[in-house]
């Protein structure tokens, strides 16, 4: 997986439909997620398409599967992904993924409808990141 800062530095140079295209490719080069995984207990709420993330990894390296039944939305989910991946639990928790996301403005170059479950998606990653770095 690309990181975020090489995402980033692609996205800035993309127009409208390019940035679109993008995503799109983000989410097709996201881990395969097995149909088992995908669950009520792994799903996002709050998502306007079906968003599902799995935690592995362990405390010291979090690694997460996700998926989604709409493209634009697995390469949003995607992006969080990026910005979380195979980092320590402990650093995930105290980050500021908004923040990191903010580069790509997703609020201004996407609809409403794609990106108001973005905080969910946050939020489940941080709060799998803080069990493990607390226990």
């Amino acid at each position: 997986m690309r990181t975020l800062d090489d995402i980033a530095e692609e996205y800035e140079f993309l127009e409208g439909d390019e940035r679109y295209r993008l995503l799109i490719e983000l989410g097709r080069e996201l881990d395969p997620m097995p149909n088992a995984l995908k669950t009520d207990a792994t799903l996002v709420r709050g998502c306007s398409a079906s968003v599902w993330v799995y935690p592995t990894g362990e405390k010291s390296e979090l690694h997460f599967l996700a998926d989604s039944n709409a493209a634009i939305t697995k390469g949003i989910v995607a992006l969080v992904i990026a910005a979380v991946q195979d980092r320590p639990a402990a650093e995930v928790a105290a980050m500021d993924v908004t923040a990191a996301l903010a580069p790509f403005d997703l609020k201004n170059q996407l609809s409403s409808n794609r990106t108001q479950g973005v905080p969910n998606m946050i939020a489940l990653v941080q709060e799998h990141a803080a069990r493990l770095a607390q226990g």
